[in-house]
């Protein structure tokens, strides 16, 4: 089976995970803070700080901006649901905006001007499959409104304006993403002090860690802020520190697969679309399409399986999920509905070639085919 995502770790990952182990330190220690600064300094900042997902660092990206009860907070329901479920986390209210079209699936700045309220005091910008929204019209959009802007970059690792939108920007490197640690993500904020803040919010409020009362020689510590258990391993830094090194010319592979996909796209499947038509920034973490009105998706998706290509979808969007529909039942957003409901990510990983890029879409526009004939027959 051709998989939509595959990591890549190897005897590298392995020697340096049995250095971790060899030394006998496994919790946050040295390899965390290295993979901090390497991290950092591979997006232009000056620090970053390590957690142990995407999740916990928006959740503390937003604990530490102080949004809490009351607050409204304008967020794409084209999103994995944790983009929200964080805003509920703080006690906050996620207010869903619809996307700017099927080409740029990307939350729409009109549409979040409708829906602002007196209430509401942060945007969350989700980078959709790697792609960067327009940095300067959403600055200025906060500015007029007093807004603060927050990047959900799990999609987006490895460029270097990420983190330069607003506050704070929240990455993943969960099993399926441009880079792995297994589990695990991470912060860069601008701010030192808002940076530091969710340093120590992320274990427990605590004044120190482990590794630093070693080193100190004194065991005492003290709880100065409401904290949470949201550390990275020695484990997974390990994996990280060897990952990021591999990051750029994993990025460019991605780069140049998307390129020869839209290349056979448009010649074997034309009725076929790929978002972002025009050229945008991106690391290109998966690669959507957009099937043709009236195609039956499910049917196209058991063709290609047949086939041994996997496919997924991005994403059901979260205001149509059950908890969220009880939440909010009057949200409708139908430019984010009709993209969801015709959506299908293709494989794009850099273990692909050009060879599987021609497979799959030849395969792909054998499954359309089919669909249109089946569809005409009446």
């Amino acid at each position: 089976m051709l998989l939509v995502s595959e990591p890549i770790v190897g005897e590298e990952e392995k020697a340096a995970l049995a250095d971790v182990i060899d030394s006998g330190w496994l919790t946050m220690g040295d390899r965390v803070r290295a993979f901090e600064q390497a991290f950092a300094e591979a997006h232009g900042a000056a620090d970053s700080v390590a957690v142990n997902s995407c999740t916990a660092a928006l959740h503390l990206i937003l604990h530490a901006l102080g949004l809490g009860p009351g607050d409204e907070v304008l967020v794409p329901a084209l999103t994995f649901v944790a983009t929200a479920n964080c805003v509920l986390y703080v006690g906050a209210t996620p207010v869903f905006v619809d996307i700017e079209s099927a080409d740029v699936p990307l939350m729409s700045l009109a549409d979040a001007e409708a829906r602002c309220t007196a209430r509401t005091k942060a945007v969350i910008l989700v980078h959709f499959a790697g792609y960067l929204p327009d940095r300067e019209a959403w600055q200025a959009f906060a500015r007029k409104r007093g807004l603060m802007l927050i990047e959900d970059a799990a999609h987006a690792p490895g460029l270097r304006q990420v983190g330069t939108f607003g506050e704070a920007a929240a990455f993943s490197f969960y099993g399926n993403k441009n880079m792995t640690t297994a589990e695990g993500g991470a912060v860069i904020a601008r701010d030192a002090h808002l940076l530091e803040t969710i340093r120590q919010a992320r274990g427990h409020g605590m004044t120190s860690g482990t590794r630093q009362r070693l080193n100190a020689r004194t065991p005492t510590y003290d709880v100065t802020m409401l904290g949470f258990n949201y550390r990275m391993n020695e484990l997974q830094a390990a994996i990280g520190l060897v990952q990021l090194r591999k990051l750029t010319a994993w990025n460019e592979i991605r780069r140049a697969l998307v390129a020869q996909y839209r290349r056979a796209l448009a010649e074997y499947c034309p009725s076929v679309t790929a978002p972002f038509a025009q050229p945008r920034t991106s690391s290109f973490h998966i690669m959507p399409i957009v099937l043709p009105a009236g195609a039956n998706r499910q049917e196209v998706i058991g063709k290609l399986r047949d086939n041994g290509i996997q496919t997924t979808i991005h994403y059901t969007p979260v205001h149509l999920m059950s908890l969220y529909r009880e939440l909010f039942p009057a949200v409708r957003l139908p430019r984010t509905e009709d993209f969801a409901a015709r959506e299908v990510t293709l494989p794009l990983h850099p273990r692909m070639d050009a060879g599987t890029v021609e497979r799959v879409a030849t395969t792909l526009a054998r499954a359309v085919q089919a669909e249109a004939t089946a569809e005409a027959v009446p």
